[in-house]
C-alpha cells in the first residue's frame, strides 16, 4: 500500500484560521488532533516536514516542533527516525461493533474478527466536527447536573433542533412533535409497540433492514412482506397487501432503501400516502439512510410532506454509529402512545451526547470529502465485482451506503460460509428477508472500507464462490 502523505498545502486548508489569542503551536497542535480524531486525516499519515509547513503557515519552526512534540506526547503522532512526524490514535485498536445483530448465529460478544474484512457493517467514517462537538458538549454539560438526568422524551434543545431539521426539508415541525431515543432501532421498537400486538400484522418490503424485522418478531407482530421490483418499490402491491391483510401499520425505508438502495420518488410517495390513508394504515418511515445521499441531485421530499407519516430518524448513517440516539416524528394522540411504549423500553437517551448531536445538528462541518471518498469506494467495488464475477449484477445507487446484488445461482449462505473462512464476513440474502426464507440469490456488499480491504475482500469472495459453485 502506498504510504499516505499530507502535504503542507492540504494540511494548511484543513486547518482554517488561527482563532485570537490562541498560541500558534497550540492552534496548530490541537488542529491536526481533530483532524485525526474526526478522520479526516487518517492514522499512519506522515505530516508535512517542519521546514516546509513553516514556509505554508507563516509560522516559526519552533512553533511546529512544539505543535509535532504536544501531538506526539499526547499520543496523536508518532516520531520515526528517518521518515519524520506520522499521525495514529492514541491506544490500543479499539475492536469494531457489528452490524446487523438480528443475523441468525450472531451473539452481542461477537465471534472472532475477520482477517480480511467484515462486510455486514453499513456504517460510514465519522463526520468532520464530532470531536469539537463532543469538547463544547462537556463544556455545557454542568448546567444539567442539577437536576435528576432523566430526559423520557429528549433534551428540549435536541428536540428543538430535530424540528428545525425538520422544518428545514419542507416539514414543519415542533419539538412537542418529537421523542429523542437510543438510536433508529429503539424508535421503531417503540412505535411497533405502540401500534401493534402480538399476532398483529405489519407490512414491510422484502427485502428489509434485518434488525428492523428481528424488532418486529420479538414482539410477537407477524410479518408481512411485499416483494420489490427491480426499479424499486411496488406501491400498489405495499397498499393492497396492507388493506387485504388488515395489517397495523407499514413500516418502510424510501430513502435510499438498505440493502437495495433505492430511492422512492414524489409521485410514488403520494400515492403510498394516500393509499395507505384510505385502508387506514398508519405508515413509519426509517428514514436512517436519508442523508447518505451521494450523487442524486434533487432530492424527493420527505414523506411526512405529503401526509401523514411517523418518521423515525437517527444520527448512526449521518454522523456516527456510535453516537446512540434516535428520533421519532408523530401527531396527535400516537405521540403519547408511542412515547408510553418508548418507557417501557428505557428511560431516557445520554445527556452529554444528546448536548452533542443538537451542536452537530445547527452547526453542521462541511462533508465532501466523507462522500467523495464513499462514491469513489461504491464505484470501485462495483467495478472489482463486475470484473472478477462473471455474471453478478447491481444497480449502481444514487445513495446508501451498500450494493445489492444478483448472484447467477441461489448460493447465498453457502457463500457466507465459504468466505468466513477465507476471513471475509457478510450478510446472507436470507437475513434481508421478512420471514427469514428466500433472496439465496441476493447478497449485500457495503462499500463503507477503504477501496485496499474492499480489493481483498473481492479476491477472497472470488475464490470462495469458486470453490461452493
Amino acid at each position: 500500500m502506498t504510504p499516505r502523505r499530507l502535504t503542507p498545502h492540504r494540511l494548511a486548508q484543513q486547518l482554517g484560521p488561527a482563532g485570537p489569542g490562541v498560541p500558534a503551536y497550540r492552534w496548530l497542535a490541537d488542529g491536526i488532533r481533530l483532524l485525526v480524531a474526526d478522520g479526516r486525516v487518517l492514522p499512519d499519515t506522515t505530516l508535512p516536514g517542519e521546514r516546509a509547513l513553516t514556509a505554508e503557515l507563516g509560522v516559526s519552526r519552533t512553533t511546529v516542533a512544539r505543535a509535532y512534540a504536544d501531538l506526539v506526547e499526547r499520543g496523536y503522532a508518532e516520531a520515526r527516525q528517518g521518515s519524520g512526524t506520522r499521525t495514529r490514535l492514541p491506544g490500543p485498536p479499539a475492536p469494531a461493533g457489528e452490524e446487523p445483530f438480528g443475523l441468525p448465529g450472531r451473539t452481542l460478544s461477537g465471534d472472532a474478527p475477520p482477517t480480511v474484512a467484515d462486510l455486514t457493517v453499513t456504517v460510514p467514517p465519522t463526520v468532520p466536527g464530532l470531536v469539537a462537538a463532543f469538547e463544547r458538549a462537556i463544556a455545557q454539560l454542568p448546567r444539567y447536573f442539577a437536576g435528576s438526568g432523566y430526559h423520557p422524551a429528549g433534551l428540549p434543545v435536541l428536540r428543538e433542533a430535530v424540528a428545525e431539521h425538520y422544518a428545514a426539508r419542507g416539514v414543519p415541525t415542533t419539538p412537542d412533535q418529537v421523542i429523542i431515543t437510543s438510536g433508529a432501532l429503539a424508535g421503531v421498537a417503540a412505535v411497533l409497540r405502540a401500534l401493534a400486538s402480538p399476532g398483529d400484522r405489519v407490512v414491510l418490503e422484502s427485502p428489509s433492514y434485518p434488525n428492523s424485522i428481528a424488532a418486529l418478531q420479538r414482539q410477537g407482530s407477524r410479518p408481512v412482506a411485499v416483494p420489490m421490483t427491480e426499479d424499486g418499490f411496488d406501491v400498489e402491491g405495499i397498499v393492497t397487501a396492507a388493506a387485504a391483510s388488515r395489517a397495523r401499520a407499514a413500516l418502510l425505508i424510501p430513502d435510499f432503501h438498505n440493502p437495495t438502495g433505492h430511492l422512492l420518488d414524489d409521485d410514488g410517495r403520494a400515492l403510498l400516502v394516500r393509499g395507505l390513508a384510505r385502508a387506514g394504515v398508519p405508515l413509519v418511515v426509517d428514514e436512517t439512510p436519508i442523508d447518505m445521499a451521494l450523487d442524486a441531485p434533487v432530492l424527493p421530499r420527505p414523506v411526512a410532506a405529503h401526509g401523514p407519516a411517523i418518521s423515525v430518524g437517527s444520527c448512526s448513517k449521518s454522523h456516527w454509529g456510535g453516537l446512540r440516539l434516535g428520533w421519532v416524528r408523530a401527531e396527535g394522540p400516537l405521540l403519547a402512545a408511542v412515547q408510553q411504549a418508548r418507557l417501557s423500553l428505557d428511560l431516557g437517551a445520554p445527556v452529554l451526547e444528546q448536548i452533542a448531536l443538537a451542536d452537530l445538528l445547527r452547526h453542521p462541518q462541511p462533508d465532501t470529502e466523507r462522500r467523495a471518498a464513499l462514491v469513489h469506494q461504491r464505484d470501485s467495488l462495483h467495478a472489482l465485482v463486475t470484473a472478477t464475477l462473471p455474471g453478478w449484477e447491481a444497480q449502481v445507487p444514487r445513495g446508501g451506503l451498500s450494493l445489492w446484488w444478483r448472484l447467477p445461482q441461489p448460493r447465498s449462505s453457502a457463500l457466507v460460509t465459504a468466505a468466513a473462512r477465507r476471513g471475509v464476513r457478510l450478510a446472507p440474502g436470507a437475513a434481508f428477508s421478512p420471514d427469514r426464507s428466500g433472496l439465496e440469490g441476493y447478497l449485500r456488499t457495503p462499500f463503507t472500507q477503504p477501496v485496499e480491504t474492499l480489493e481483498r475482500a473481492v479476491a477472497a469472495i472470488a475464490a470462495a464462490w469458486a470453490e461452493i459453485t
